[in-house]
């Protein structure tokens, strides 16, 4: 099949039951799309197809063939890091980093669709993302942060 992930295509061999997460990380090799509890409730999967926010635990790689697949790995530009990544490295939005990836494309997500989000609002979008370190304050913080920049 042909994987188009951040903007380059990849010719990939996959067994028709292979998960996304699973061909990003080991047929294209990009690894900071985590592997968490394989059932679509942690959002440590999390990237994006065709714009959209998608736990890639959840999605047969097949069914990607011919979108465009971004991971975490596409936000930075070099070493110029992504407002929401900024936002979330100054108000200490992340510990162990785990649920980062996630975290980071559905707070980009929501402030790119809602540009002023009220807490509730943030809340509600990162709701599908789990935390165990933080207590969610310094990731609220962090997006509400970002959507003013």
């Amino acid at each position: 099949m042909k994987l188009t992930v951040n903007g380059v295509e990849h010719d990939i061999d996959v067994d028709p039951r292979t998960l996304l997460v699973h061909a990003i990380r080991e047929q294209v090799g990009l690894t900071g799309t985590h592997v968490g509890c394989l059932t679509g409730d942690c959002g440590a999967c999390t990237v994006v197809v065709d714009g959209r926010t998608t736990k890639s635990c959840s999605v047969l790689a097949l069914s990607a063939e011919g979108a465009r697949v971004e991971t975490i790995e596409s936000l930075a530009d070099g070493e110029d890091l992504h407002p929401v990544q900024q936002a979330f490295w100054d108000e200490f939005g992340f510990q162990c980093g785990f649920c980062l990836p996630g975290m980071l494309l559905t707070a980009k997500e929501l402030v790119e669709s809602t540009p002023d989000p009220t807490d509730d609002d943030i809340l509600r979008a990162v709701n599908g993302n789990l935390c165990r370190c933080t207590g969610y304050n310094t990731i609220v913080a962090a997006v509400r942060k970002a959507a003013q920049s």
